[in-house]
């Protein structure tokens, strides 16, 4: 059953994906639905991240010895301030487990 399932769900998903790579299909969308698109990705990032950042065995997490929720803060204003993504990404991972070493 589940093995099915994934399978369905893969043909799904690749069909669908290839669809809008094909460069011969006179395929276009709206305005504003290409404008509601260039959101997908951060609010997925965000429904992703908030539990782990936010929750800890299913409980808020206290904002003061909070490791990722200070990672996460530092990694967006170094990402904000240096626009580079490699340095930013060196200096988060060496910030938030300095936290974690240090909490």
């Amino acid at each position: 059953m589940s093995w099915g399932l994934i399978l369905i769900l893969t043909v799904m998903v690749f069909s669908l994906r290839f669809i809008f790579l094909i460069p011969g299909l006179p395929l276009r969308l709206p305005v504003f639905v290409q404008q509601a698109l260039t959101y997908s990705a951060p609010c997925l990032l965000v429904a992703i991240c908030a539990p782990i950042v936010l929750l800890e065995e299913q409980q808020f997490r206290e904002i003061n010895d909070n490791p990722y929720l200070w990672g996460t803060l530092f990694c967006i204003i170094s990402a904000r301030l240096i626009k580079n993504t490699l340095l930013t990404v060196v200096l988060t991972l060496t910030f938030f487990y300095s936290l974690i070493y240090l909490f």
